[in-house]
C-alpha cells in the first residue's frame, strides 16, 4: 500500500473507496492542522510552478485557494479582512501585475 502522509481534500477517502480500495486515515490534530495546511500548499505551489497547460495552472490555483480558505479558517480570520489586507499592501507596495523583475540594488 503507497504511503502518502500528507493533507488530502475530505472527499477524497469516500473517492478512493467508492473505486474498491480502502485508505488509512487520521484527522489530523489542531496544533498541526496550520503547518499541514503549509505542507499541502508548498505542494499545490510546486505543482503549480510545474504545469503545463493554462488548465492545469488554473486548477493548481483553484487549490491554493481552497488552502487559502482553511488556513484564514483556521486563523479564525475572514476572507474580507484578507482581502483588506491584500489591498492595503498593494496600495502601499503595489501588486505583481507589471512583472517587474527585480535583479539587483546598488549601494
Amino acid at each position: 500500500m503507497p504511503m502518502y502522509n500528507k493533507l488530502v481534500r475530505d472527499l477524497i477517502p469516500e473517492i478512493i473507496e467508492a473505486s474498491g480500495k480502502k485508505c488509512v486515515t487520521r484527522i489530523v490534530e489542531q496544533e498541526e492542522y496550520l503547518e499541514e495546511i503549509k505542507k499541502k500548499m508548498q505542494e499545490e505551489a510546486l505543482e503549480f510552478k510545474e504545469s503545463a497547460s493554462e488548465k492545469e495552472a488554473i486548477e493548481e490555483l483553484a487549490d491554493i485557494l481552497e488552502l487559502v480558505y482553511a488556513a484564514i479558517h483556521k486563523l479564525d480570520v475572514s476572507y474580507e479582512q484578507l482581502e483588506q489586507i491584500r489591498a492595503q499592501k498593494k496600495e502601499q507596495r503595489g501588486g505583481f501585475f507589471k512583472g517587474i523583475y527585480l535583479m539587483k540594488v546598488e549601494e
